[in-house]
């Protein structure tokens, strides 16, 4: 079972294992769309409420892939009623849940909400492996194309990414959920370790844009934790498909959309 299987990563994820043949259920809070015609089952649940986590969902699953997020502090909550649903049923699945590198040295909260879920998964008496990595291409691409009306853009001085291909992470969940419990797995990270501005100016690039890029030193623990390379695993630089891979390809995605017509043209990596 995927949760947030129409995510991000939940895409890739289902993708990958359904072409290894896999069988797979997908939780979402709704309805599959009548057009989904892909070879999984879709279960409607919602872990912010508990509203369809009875022991029929559970029925026959032996893993469950945790992606599902709600990008705040119900992460704690939502996982917390995974976990209890899952045991209440009666099975002992193994629990694979996604996680960040850093999360237990940056001072942030959405940070600290995601160890907090980690506590849920080590607690739930469940078997489990967590694995933790760094940000994907495409949140590093937002950091830019989120500013794209502004006439300079700004990032971050000091502080660097190592972002990584979600494709290589979904990679990464399939071989843990195939796996036995791990615990704790050794952190992924992407290829490179890039300054912020760096990065921002080859998104730039890649979009064919010109503009101001202003870095500017943020004061606080947040950004003194970023600046001392908190967020990053340099011993885990496992990835293979680099920033610059990531925004060709994109590119290369969007001029194809535009020739077909089903797009408003070249934009921003990540758009």
């Amino acid at each position: 079972m995927v949760t947030g299987g129409t995510g991000t990563l939940g895409r890739a994820l289902v993708g990958r294992l359904l072409a290894a043949g896999r069988p797979v259920r997908l939780l979402s809070r709704h309805p599959r769309p009548a057009a989904d015609r892909r070879p999984y089952e879709w279960a409607v649940g919602d872990l912010r409420t508990g509203a369809g986590l009875d022991d029929a969902l559970f029925a026959g699953v032996g893993t469950i892939a945790h992606c599902a997020t709600t990008n705040g502090r119900g992460d704690v909550e939502a996982t917390r009623r995974l976990t209890g649903a899952a045991v209440a049923a009666g099975g002992d699945p193994h629990l694979v849940y996604i996680s960040i590198v850093g999360i237990d040295r940056v001072p942030l909260g959405y940070y600290r909400a995601k160890l907090a879920a980690e506590a849920v998964v080590e607690e739930s008496g469940l078997p489990w492996t967590v694995q933790r990595t760094t940000q994907f291409h495409s949140l590093v691409a937002r950091l830019t194309v989120a500013q794209k009306r502004l006439p300079a853009v700004l990032t971050l001085s000091g502080v660097s990414f190592q972002p990584i291909d979600v494709g290589e992470v979904a990679d990464r969940l399939v071989e843990l959920a195939a796996g036995q419990p791990a615990g704790h797995a050794p952190d992924l990270g992407g290829p490179q370790i890039r300054s912020a501005a760096d990065l921002t100016r080859a998104t730039l690039r890649a979009a064919g844009r010109r503009r101001l890029v202003v870095p500017l030193r943020l004061p606080g623990a947040l950004m003194a934790e970023l600046r001392a390379g908190g967020n990053l695993t340099p011993g885990r630089a496992d990835g293979r498909i680099t920033y610059d891979d990531y925004l060709a390809a994109r590119t290369a995605h969007l001029k194809r959309d535009a020739r077909a017509g089903r797009g408003p043209g070249i934009t921003a990596p990540g758009a």
